[in-house]
């Protein structure tokens, strides 16, 4: 029986069309875009056109966009730099729901003496813009908010907050990760200076990512080196790779709408098959301003992590830490106030494109079946590690 892949927001197949345009810059294609001759100017040139490409699926400019090795890349060097460059201010705010990428940032800073500020989210894992008013003010050299939160799918109200930020001169930056190539991200709606991507979530190749720098923004470099991408990201580029990001947002960009249409009916779908199988179980977050490809719910006193090691033909995840005698909910889950038994139920589950309706009438039927099996012969909540 062939497995049935809903993890898609840990990483993305690669999309045939984009292996197909990376190829020929792993082949004959190979050469230094630094270089000179015809070999590196075709590699030069492809980069430009991947950076045109980025650059459209966010509307932005050609030149706001800067190559990364990923999403925790541009997170650093957004976060980092950014905080460095707007010395004397002190202050980073952000918020209890954020990726590990972002709170390490975060965490370092705070290490190196600035205040850390961060904003709770709601029950419905999203947070207040207005809660930010008491937090921002003229010492606040950064903000940083996930756009969409990982685990659950929730849309965070980046453009709302940015105003506030704006207000008070502080740089805005958005983890757009998880959202890019799903919903619409245009970065000057959402009114940010920065703004990270990681490629091998919308069908790209793991190991490469973008930065959006607004025009104007000149940020201190966390890696030397030479000059390229301008010298804000030194280090020979990574052409394949960068080829295929900017095929990959080309690809989101042209179905963006069928996408989320398609993904959104199929969560659906998945959602009305477990709550008829499983009457208990809980939606996490809000049912309405949420990715249209992520559902994170709670299965009623069981464990999540042994539902799924009971379920193997369903890939899928959950966000609690297993440790030597104890198994940990996720603290993304217990932020929002959820109970730690309870969130130790969590399972999420992200269709992507290729999905099908097939795969989600098999995933629901595998998950429950294996629920009411672990209920019957124990309905332990923590299993034995």
């Amino acid at each position: 029986m062939r497995p049935i892949y809903l993890d898609h927001n840990a990483t993305t197949p690669v999309d045939p069309d984009v292996l197909n345009a990376m190829l020929p810059f792993l082949q004959q294609d190979f050469g230094n875009p630094s270089s000179s001759y015809a070999l590196g100017k075709r590699a030069r040139d492809a980069i430009e056109t991947a950076r045109a490409q980025v650059a459209d699926l966010i509307g932005a400019a050609s030149d706001e966009v800067i190559f990364t090795s990923g999403g925790t890349e541009s997170s650093n060097i957004a976060i980092r730099g950014g905080a460095k460059s707007s010395q004397p201010r002190t202050t980073i705010v952000t918020t209890t729901i954020e990726h590990p990428a972002t709170d390490a940032c975060c965490d370092l800073l705070k290490r190196e003496g600035y205040e850390l500020r961060r904003v709770k989210a709601g029950p419905d894992a999203i947070v207040d813009p207005e809660d930010f008013r008491t937090l921002v003010d003229s010492a606040t050299a950064l903000v940083t908010v996930i756009h969409a939160q990982n685990e659950i799918g929730t849309l965070q109200p980046i453009a709302e907050i940015s105003a506030i930020s704006k207000a008070h001169g502080a740089l805005m930056h958005a983890d757009a990760a998880q959202s890019a190539g799903k919903v619409p991200v245009d970065v000057k709606k959402m009114g940010v200076d920065l703004l990270s991507m990681a490629g091998h979530k919308l069908y790209a190749p793991k190991g490469i990512g973008a930065l959006y720098m607004r025009r104007g923004i000149n940020l201190n470099s966390i890696i030397v080196g030479a000059g390229q991408e301008h010298g804000r990201r030194p280090g020979t580029e990574n052409v394949a790779g960068i080829v295929a990001l900017g095929e990959a947002c080309r690809l989101a960009a042209g179905h963006l709408d069928a996408g989320a249409k398609h993904m959104r009916e199929l969560t659906t779908a998945l959602l009305a098959k477990l709550r008829a199988g499983i009457p208990e179980i809980v939606l996490v977050g809000n049912p309405d301003r949420r990715l249209p490809n992520t559902l994170n719910v709670l299965f009623p006193d069981v464990s999540g992590r042994t539902l799924l090691e009971s379920c193997p033909r369903v890939f899928a995840s959950n966000g609690s830490a297993c440790h030597a005698d104890r198994e940990e909910a996720s603290a993304i889950l217990t932020a929002i106030g959820l109970d730690p038994d309870a969130a130790l139920g969590a399972v999420r589950l992200s269709v992507g494109r290729n999905s099908t309706i097939e795969d989600v009438e098999i995933a629901a039927a595998s998950l429950i079946a294996a629920f009411r099996l672990l209920r019957q012969n124990s309905g332990a909540l923590i299993p034995a590690l």
